[in-house]
Protein backbone atom coordinates (compact mmCIF):
# COMPACT_ATOMS: atom_id res chain seq x y z
CA UNK A 1 0.00 0.00 0.00
CA UNK A 2 1.31 3.79 -0.76
CA UNK A 3 -0.24 5.41 1.96
CA UNK A 4 0.14 5.17 6.16
CA UNK A 5 -1.78 2.84 8.31
CA UNK A 6 -3.91 4.78 10.77
CA UNK A 7 -4.85 3.69 14.63
CA UNK A 8 -8.54 3.64 15.72
CA UNK A 9 -9.53 6.99 17.09
CA UNK A 10 -12.02 7.42 19.77
CA UNK A 11 -14.24 10.90 19.09
CA UNK A 12 -15.10 12.27 22.39
CA UNK A 13 -16.19 15.16 24.20
CA UNK A 14 -14.17 18.18 23.86
CA UNK A 15 -12.25 19.22 26.58
CA UNK A 16 -10.10 22.19 26.91
CA UNK A 17 -6.71 22.95 28.24
CA UNK A 18 -4.61 25.70 28.56
CA UNK A 19 -1.45 25.68 26.44
CA UNK A 20 0.36 28.39 25.03
CA UNK A 21 0.02 28.78 21.31
CA UNK A 22 1.93 30.88 19.10
CA UNK A 23 0.37 33.61 16.12
CA UNK A 24 1.56 35.28 13.40
CA UNK A 25 0.86 37.93 11.34
CA UNK A 26 -1.09 36.57 7.83
CA UNK A 27 0.81 37.59 4.62
CA UNK A 28 -1.38 38.57 1.40
CA UNK A 29 -1.72 36.77 -1.73
CA UNK A 30 0.70 37.09 -4.74
CA UNK A 31 -1.79 36.76 -7.56
CA UNK A 32 -1.36 34.74 -10.82
CA UNK A 33 -2.69 35.79 -14.34
CA UNK A 34 -5.60 35.38 -13.93
CA UNK A 35 -6.43 34.01 -10.69
CA UNK A 36 -9.57 35.25 -8.72
CA UNK A 37 -8.42 37.82 -5.89
CA UNK A 38 -10.80 36.54 -2.80
CA UNK A 39 -12.20 33.63 -2.02
CA UNK A 40 -15.15 32.39 0.73
CA UNK A 41 -15.54 29.84 2.88
CA UNK A 42 -17.79 26.86 1.39
CA UNK A 43 -21.93 27.33 2.09
CA UNK A 44 -23.20 25.75 5.12
CA UNK A 45 -25.38 23.36 2.70
CA UNK A 46 -21.89 21.64 1.84
CA UNK A 47 -21.29 20.94 6.14
CA UNK A 48 -24.60 18.84 6.55
CA UNK A 49 -25.05 15.17 8.38
CA UNK A 50 -22.52 12.72 7.01
CA UNK A 51 -23.95 10.74 4.19
CA UNK A 52 -24.79 6.78 5.32
CA UNK A 53 -22.81 3.98 3.98
CA UNK A 54 -23.72 0.29 4.72
CA UNK A 55 -21.17 -2.32 5.91
CA UNK A 56 -19.65 -4.83 4.47
CA UNK A 57 -18.16 -6.59 7.19
CA UNK A 58 -17.70 -9.91 5.56
CA UNK A 59 -16.23 -8.87 2.16
CA UNK A 60 -13.04 -11.42 1.79
CA UNK A 61 -9.77 -10.43 2.26
CA UNK A 62 -9.07 -6.84 3.46
CA UNK A 63 -9.61 -3.81 2.06
CA UNK A 64 -7.90 -0.92 0.88
CA UNK A 65 -7.49 2.05 -1.22
CA UNK A 66 -11.01 3.03 -0.71
CA UNK A 67 -12.68 5.45 -2.45
CA UNK A 68 -15.99 7.23 -3.51
CA UNK A 69 -18.40 9.53 -5.77
CA UNK A 70 -20.41 12.04 -4.99
CA UNK A 71 -23.45 9.92 -5.49
CA UNK A 72 -22.38 7.84 -2.58
CA UNK A 73 -21.27 4.76 -5.29
CA UNK A 74 -17.90 3.78 -4.31
CA UNK A 75 -15.08 1.30 -4.65
CA UNK A 76 -12.29 -0.72 -2.97
CA UNK A 77 -9.56 -3.02 -3.90
CA UNK A 78 -9.53 -6.50 -1.90
CA UNK A 79 -6.52 -8.88 -1.27
CA UNK A 80 -7.42 -12.59 0.32
CA UNK A 81 -4.32 -14.18 1.03
CA UNK A 82 -4.11 -17.92 1.40
CA UNK A 83 -0.46 -19.81 2.24
CA UNK A 84 0.02 -23.10 4.16
CA UNK A 85 0.89 -23.68 7.46
CA UNK A 86 3.97 -25.71 6.93
CA UNK A 87 5.19 -22.91 4.94
CA UNK A 88 4.66 -19.89 5.87
CA UNK A 89 4.86 -16.88 2.99
CA UNK A 90 4.58 -20.07 0.09
CA UNK A 91 0.98 -19.18 -0.93
CA UNK A 92 -0.65 -16.78 -3.02
CA UNK A 93 -3.03 -13.56 -2.82
CA UNK A 94 -5.93 -12.91 -5.10
CA UNK A 95 -6.86 -9.53 -5.65
CA UNK A 96 -10.38 -8.78 -5.94
CA UNK A 97 -12.99 -5.39 -6.27
CA UNK A 98 -15.65 -4.14 -3.39
CA UNK A 99 -17.99 -2.03 -5.28
CA UNK A 100 -21.04 -0.01 -3.88
CA UNK A 101 -23.42 1.21 -6.57
CA UNK A 102 -25.43 4.09 -6.18
CA UNK A 103 -27.87 3.86 -3.52
CA UNK A 104 -27.68 -0.21 -3.36
CA UNK A 105 -27.74 -1.51 0.47
CA UNK A 106 -24.98 -4.37 -0.08
CA UNK A 107 -21.01 -4.14 -1.42
CA UNK A 108 -20.61 -6.27 -4.53
CA UNK A 109 -18.02 -8.38 -4.89
CA UNK A 110 -15.80 -8.37 -8.44
CA UNK A 111 -13.08 -9.23 -10.72
CA UNK A 112 -10.61 -7.15 -11.19
CA UNK A 113 -7.82 -7.36 -13.72
CA UNK A 114 -5.11 -7.54 -11.08
CA UNK A 115 -3.14 -11.05 -11.47
CA UNK A 116 -3.07 -13.35 -8.58
CA UNK A 117 0.43 -12.61 -6.68
CA UNK A 118 2.70 -14.56 -4.07
CA UNK A 119 2.49 -13.62 -0.53
CA UNK A 120 5.85 -13.00 -0.51
CA UNK A 121 5.57 -10.13 -3.25
CA UNK A 122 3.52 -7.89 -1.40
CA UNK A 123 0.87 -5.47 -2.54
CA UNK A 124 1.60 -3.19 -5.26
CA UNK A 125 -1.48 -2.00 -6.63
CA UNK A 126 -3.92 1.64 -6.04
CA UNK A 127 -7.14 2.17 -7.07
CA UNK A 128 -8.27 5.92 -7.69
CA UNK A 129 -12.21 6.56 -7.86
CA UNK A 130 -12.91 9.27 -10.58
CA UNK A 131 -16.59 9.32 -10.46
CA UNK A 132 -19.80 7.55 -10.91
CA UNK A 133 -19.09 4.30 -11.65
CA UNK A 134 -15.61 5.20 -12.55
CA UNK A 135 -12.02 3.75 -11.15
CA UNK A 136 -8.77 3.26 -12.50
CA UNK A 137 -6.20 0.84 -10.88
CA UNK A 138 -2.73 0.84 -10.85
CA UNK A 139 -0.24 -1.56 -10.56
CA UNK A 140 3.25 -1.86 -11.04
CA UNK A 141 6.48 1.06 -10.74
CA UNK A 142 10.24 0.67 -9.83
CA UNK A 143 11.21 -2.63 -10.64
CA UNK A 144 8.21 -3.47 -11.71
CA UNK A 145 6.25 -2.36 -15.32
CA UNK A 146 3.63 -0.52 -14.80
CA UNK A 147 0.26 -1.35 -15.88
CA UNK A 148 -3.10 0.69 -15.21
CA UNK A 149 -7.00 -0.05 -16.17
CA UNK A 150 -9.98 1.75 -16.34
CA UNK A 151 -13.91 1.26 -15.63
CA UNK A 152 -16.75 2.95 -16.42
CA UNK A 153 -19.38 0.35 -15.35
CA UNK A 154 -18.92 0.10 -11.71
CA UNK A 155 -15.63 -2.48 -12.50
CA UNK A 156 -18.05 -4.98 -14.32
CA UNK A 157 -15.41 -4.60 -17.04
CA UNK A 158 -12.12 -3.05 -17.36
CA UNK A 159 -10.17 -2.06 -20.05
CA UNK A 160 -5.87 -1.29 -20.20
CA UNK A 161 -5.11 2.36 -20.18
CA UNK A 162 -2.05 3.74 -21.90
CA UNK A 163 -0.13 5.37 -18.18
CA UNK A 164 1.86 8.11 -20.16
CA UNK A 165 0.71 11.84 -20.24
CA UNK A 166 -0.93 12.72 -23.39
CA UNK A 167 -2.14 16.33 -24.42
CA UNK A 168 -3.33 19.22 -22.04
CA UNK A 169 -6.19 19.71 -19.45
CA UNK A 170 -7.64 23.27 -19.19
CA UNK A 171 -9.19 22.46 -16.66
CA UNK A 172 -10.08 19.37 -13.52
CA UNK A 173 -13.44 18.06 -14.22
CA UNK A 174 -15.79 16.85 -12.43
CA UNK A 175 -14.47 13.40 -10.50
CA UNK A 176 -11.32 13.61 -11.27
CA UNK A 177 -8.12 13.32 -9.79
CA UNK A 178 -5.05 15.77 -9.42
CA UNK A 179 -1.99 14.05 -9.24
CA UNK A 180 1.75 15.20 -10.33
CA UNK A 181 4.40 13.39 -12.22
CA UNK A 182 8.36 13.98 -13.05
CA UNK A 183 8.73 16.00 -15.75
CA UNK A 184 12.51 16.25 -16.06
CA UNK A 185 13.91 13.99 -15.96
CA UNK A 186 11.22 12.41 -17.63
CA UNK A 187 10.11 9.11 -16.26
CA UNK A 188 12.28 9.53 -13.10
CA UNK A 189 12.06 8.06 -9.59
CA UNK A 190 10.49 10.52 -6.99
CA UNK A 191 14.24 10.74 -5.25
CA UNK A 192 15.59 11.27 -8.61
CA UNK A 193 13.38 13.66 -9.79
CA UNK A 194 14.52 17.45 -10.32
CA UNK A 195 11.19 19.16 -11.04
CA UNK A 196 7.57 17.83 -11.15
CA UNK A 197 4.28 19.28 -12.79
CA UNK A 198 0.45 18.65 -12.00
CA UNK A 199 -1.61 16.40 -13.87
CA UNK A 200 -5.07 15.90 -14.22
CA UNK A 201 -6.07 11.88 -14.11
CA UNK A 202 -9.51 12.17 -16.58
CA UNK A 203 -12.65 10.41 -15.61
CA UNK A 204 -13.48 10.21 -19.05
CA UNK A 205 -10.72 7.65 -20.23
CA UNK A 206 -8.78 7.03 -17.23
CA UNK A 207 -5.62 9.17 -19.12
CA UNK A 208 -3.17 11.21 -17.56
CA UNK A 209 -2.86 15.28 -18.83
CA UNK A 210 -0.70 17.80 -17.80
CA UNK A 211 -2.74 20.76 -16.47
CA UNK A 212 -2.45 23.85 -18.69
CA UNK A 213 -2.97 26.94 -15.92
CA UNK A 214 -0.79 25.22 -12.90
CA UNK A 215 0.04 27.67 -10.23
CA UNK A 216 4.09 28.51 -9.93
CA UNK A 217 4.38 27.03 -6.57
CA UNK A 218 8.29 25.71 -6.90
CA UNK A 219 10.01 22.51 -8.68
CA UNK A 220 7.82 20.32 -6.25
CA UNK A 221 4.04 21.03 -6.41
CA UNK A 222 1.99 19.28 -4.02
CA UNK A 223 -1.52 19.19 -4.87
CA UNK A 224 -4.93 17.72 -3.22
CA UNK A 225 -5.99 15.08 -5.13
CA UNK A 226 -9.81 15.65 -4.46
CA UNK A 227 -11.18 19.20 -4.20
CA UNK A 228 -12.50 20.40 -0.54
CA UNK A 229 -16.51 21.20 0.04
CA UNK A 230 -16.73 24.92 -1.78
CA UNK A 231 -15.51 23.76 -5.05
CA UNK A 232 -11.93 24.69 -4.23
CA UNK A 233 -8.43 22.65 -5.35
CA UNK A 234 -5.46 23.23 -2.95
CA UNK A 235 -1.47 22.78 -4.07
CA UNK A 236 1.89 23.75 -2.02
CA UNK A 237 4.98 24.27 -2.32
CA UNK A 238 7.64 27.30 -2.57
CA UNK A 239 7.06 31.05 -3.33
CA UNK A 240 9.38 31.58 -6.53
CA UNK A 241 9.71 35.53 -5.45
CA UNK A 242 10.52 34.19 -2.00
CA UNK A 243 11.28 31.00 -1.24
CA UNK A 244 8.93 30.91 1.58
CA UNK A 245 6.01 28.28 2.26
CA UNK A 246 3.06 28.78 0.16
CA UNK A 247 -0.56 27.74 -0.95
CA UNK A 248 -2.44 27.83 -3.94
CA UNK A 249 -6.07 27.92 -4.74
CA UNK A 250 -8.95 27.63 -7.77
CA UNK A 251 -11.87 28.13 -7.72
CA UNK A 252 -12.62 27.81 -11.42
CA UNK A 253 -11.35 23.68 -11.46
CA UNK A 254 -8.14 24.78 -12.49
CA UNK A 255 -7.84 27.60 -15.19
CA UNK A 256 -6.54 30.34 -12.72
CA UNK A 257 -4.78 30.69 -9.23
CA UNK A 258 -4.26 32.72 -6.61
CA UNK A 259 -1.08 31.96 -4.31
CA UNK A 260 -0.70 33.02 -0.68
CA UNK A 261 2.27 33.00 1.46
CA UNK A 262 2.08 31.16 5.10
CA UNK A 263 3.36 32.85 7.72
CA UNK A 264 5.54 29.84 8.70
CA UNK A 265 7.60 29.75 12.08
CA UNK A 266 11.07 29.33 9.66
CA UNK A 267 12.24 29.96 6.22
CA UNK A 268 13.68 26.86 5.58
CA UNK A 269 10.91 24.71 3.12
CA UNK A 270 8.96 22.10 4.83
CA UNK A 271 7.76 18.42 3.16
CA UNK A 272 4.24 19.60 1.73
CA UNK A 273 1.18 21.72 3.55
CA UNK A 274 -2.56 19.50 3.72
CA UNK A 275 -5.56 21.92 3.66
CA UNK A 276 -8.65 21.56 4.71
CA UNK A 277 -11.76 23.67 4.36
CA UNK A 278 -14.47 24.01 7.07
CA UNK A 279 -18.01 25.63 7.92
CA UNK A 280 -16.47 29.05 8.72
CA UNK A 281 -12.56 28.92 8.22
CA UNK A 282 -9.67 27.14 6.29
CA UNK A 283 -7.13 25.22 7.92
CA UNK A 284 -3.44 24.46 6.35
CA UNK A 285 -1.27 22.35 8.50
CA UNK A 286 2.42 22.73 7.87
CA UNK A 287 4.45 19.45 7.30
CA UNK A 288 8.37 19.21 8.02
CA UNK A 289 10.87 18.04 10.51
CA UNK A 290 11.13 19.37 13.73
CA UNK A 291 13.47 21.92 16.06
CA UNK A 292 14.33 19.90 19.49
CA UNK A 293 12.50 16.96 21.41
CA UNK A 294 12.44 13.52 19.86
CA UNK A 295 12.41 12.74 16.56
CA UNK A 296 8.67 11.72 15.73
CA UNK A 297 6.65 10.57 11.93
CA UNK A 298 4.43 12.91 9.98
CA UNK A 299 6.09 15.63 11.59
CA UNK A 300 3.89 18.85 11.91
CA UNK A 301 5.40 22.15 12.62
CA UNK A 302 2.57 24.57 12.42
CA UNK A 303 -0.79 24.93 11.73
CA UNK A 304 -2.36 28.23 10.42
CA UNK A 305 -6.33 29.64 9.50
CA UNK A 306 -8.02 31.85 7.08
CA UNK A 307 -11.32 32.72 7.55
CA UNK A 308 -11.46 34.67 3.80
CA UNK A 309 -10.60 31.75 2.12
CA UNK A 310 -7.24 31.32 2.06
CA UNK A 311 -6.50 34.77 0.79
CA UNK A 312 -4.69 35.81 4.17
CA UNK A 313 -3.13 33.29 7.23
CA UNK A 314 -2.99 33.63 10.87
CA UNK A 315 -0.68 30.77 12.49
CA UNK A 316 -2.40 29.61 15.03
CA UNK A 317 -0.20 26.50 16.27
CA UNK A 318 3.79 26.15 16.67
CA UNK A 319 5.23 23.27 17.74
CA UNK A 320 7.91 22.71 20.01
CA UNK A 321 10.36 19.96 21.35
CA UNK A 322 6.90 18.85 23.82
CA UNK A 323 3.98 20.78 23.17
CA UNK A 324 1.42 18.38 21.48
CA UNK A 325 0.26 17.78 18.45
CA UNK A 326 3.43 16.80 16.83
CA UNK A 327 1.78 14.72 14.27
CA UNK A 328 -0.25 14.81 11.68
CA UNK A 329 -1.75 11.39 9.83
CA UNK A 330 -4.05 13.12 6.87
CA UNK A 331 -6.09 16.20 7.31
CA UNK A 332 -6.83 18.02 9.62
CA UNK A 333 -10.48 18.08 10.46
CA UNK A 334 -12.37 21.10 10.66
CA UNK A 335 -16.06 21.96 12.04
CA UNK A 336 -17.94 24.89 12.99
CA UNK A 337 -17.33 27.59 15.60
CA UNK A 338 -13.45 27.28 15.68
CA UNK A 339 -12.97 23.38 16.31
CA UNK A 340 -11.22 21.50 14.76
CA UNK A 341 -8.81 17.93 15.11
CA UNK A 342 -6.07 16.88 14.94
CA UNK A 343 -4.86 13.40 14.40
CA UNK A 344 -1.67 12.33 15.56
CA UNK A 345 1.05 9.11 15.46
CA UNK A 346 -0.13 8.34 19.33
CA UNK A 347 -3.28 10.12 20.13
CA UNK A 348 -6.24 12.47 18.66
CA UNK A 349 -6.27 16.16 19.53
CA UNK A 350 -8.91 18.98 19.75
CA UNK A 351 -9.03 22.54 19.64
CA UNK A 352 -12.31 24.72 20.14
CA UNK A 353 -10.39 28.06 19.89
CA UNK A 354 -9.29 27.48 15.89
CA UNK A 355 -6.20 25.81 17.07
CA UNK A 356 -4.43 28.11 20.11
CA UNK A 357 -4.55 25.13 22.03
CA UNK A 358 -5.45 21.70 22.51
CA UNK A 359 -6.26 19.05 24.35
CA UNK A 360 -5.93 15.49 23.94
CA UNK A 361 -8.43 12.67 22.60
CA UNK A 362 -6.67 9.60 22.85
CA UNK A 363 -6.24 7.10 20.20
CA UNK A 364 -4.92 8.36 16.70
CA UNK A 365 -6.50 8.11 13.37
CA UNK A 366 -5.54 9.01 9.54
CA UNK A 367 -8.01 11.10 7.73
CA UNK A 368 -7.84 12.04 3.99
CA UNK A 369 -10.80 13.97 1.56
CA UNK A 370 -13.36 12.11 -0.29
CA UNK A 371 -16.25 13.88 -2.58
CA UNK A 372 -18.32 12.55 0.38
CA UNK A 373 -16.60 14.42 2.91
CA UNK A 374 -13.57 13.47 4.90
CA UNK A 375 -12.95 9.41 5.36
CA UNK A 376 -11.63 8.47 8.77
CA UNK A 377 -9.48 5.03 8.23
CA UNK A 378 -8.93 3.31 11.59
CA UNK A 379 -7.33 0.11 12.52
CA UNK A 380 -8.26 -2.89 10.52
CA UNK A 381 -11.67 -2.61 8.91
CA UNK A 382 -13.14 0.27 10.83
CA UNK A 383 -14.38 3.65 8.90
CA UNK A 384 -16.29 6.78 9.30
CA UNK A 385 -17.16 9.64 7.20
CA UNK A 386 -18.14 13.14 8.48
CA UNK A 387 -19.39 16.45 6.30
CA UNK A 388 -19.53 18.77 9.60
CA UNK A 389 -16.38 18.07 11.41
CA UNK A 390 -18.71 16.91 14.09
CA UNK A 391 -20.87 14.27 13.48
CA UNK A 392 -19.35 10.64 12.10
CA UNK A 393 -20.52 7.94 10.13
CA UNK A 394 -19.19 4.70 10.75
CA UNK A 395 -19.29 1.75 9.00
CA UNK A 396 -16.95 -1.61 8.04
CA UNK A 397 -15.68 -3.67 5.61
CA UNK A 398 -13.98 -6.98 5.21
CA UNK A 399 -13.39 -7.83 8.80
CA UNK A 400 -12.86 -11.70 7.94
CA UNK A 401 -9.44 -13.31 8.41
CA UNK A 402 -8.08 -11.63 5.60
CA UNK A 403 -8.08 -14.84 3.48
CA UNK A 404 -10.16 -14.71 -0.27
Amino acid sequence: MRRPVAVAGAVVALVMVMLSGCTGPGEGPRQGAGARGSGSVASAGAFGAPPRIPSGEGLPGWAHSLGFARDGSGFALLVGCVSAEAAPGSGFCRQQVAVRDAGAEEWAVRRSPLPEIPVSEGVSANLLALGPGRALIEDGGGDRPERTWFTRDGGRSWHPVDRRTVGEAAGIPAGAVLTTECAAPAGALPDACVRERLVVVSPQDGRRRTLAGAPLLGAHPQPAGQPEPDGSWWVSGTDPLSGRVAVAFSRDAGRSWTVSRLPSPTDRPGWRVVVAVGPDAVYAAEMGELTGGEPVKNPMRALHRSVDGGVTWQRMWTTGPKKEPRTLMGLPVPGPGGRVEIGGELSGYASVDGGRTFAGLGGGHYVRRTPLGLLREGSRCQYALTADGVRWSEFRLACGDGAG
